[in-house]
């Protein structure tokens, strides 16, 4: 991992490699105050990914994409009621 960023709907992370058909709502997910995918490849500078991370970090890309869509389908419940 060299330098992380995101255009175009691809997480770079150096001028050639790059994760695609990543929403810009899943690049600015945050947990916690941190950017979650930005913040695990920034963890990983200066590593070369092996084959687990590449698949570890299309799982939080998913989990990511799944969270938003629960929490999308849960703010339609009005909860306050009982």
């Amino acid at each position: 991992v060299e330098k992380v960023a995101f255009k175009d709907r691809k997480v770079y992370i150096n001028k050639t490699q790059y994760f695609t058909s990543v929403s810009k709502e899943v690049w600015e997910y945050k947990v916690g105050g941190y950017q979650v995918l930005k913040k695990w490849l920034s963890d990983r500078k200066g590593r070369k990914l092996n084959l687990e991370d590449l698949k570890t970090y299309l799982k939080i890309i998913k989990a990511i994409d799944e969270t938003i869509k629960l929490q999308s389908e849960l703010t339609k419940f009005n909860l306050s009621e009982g």
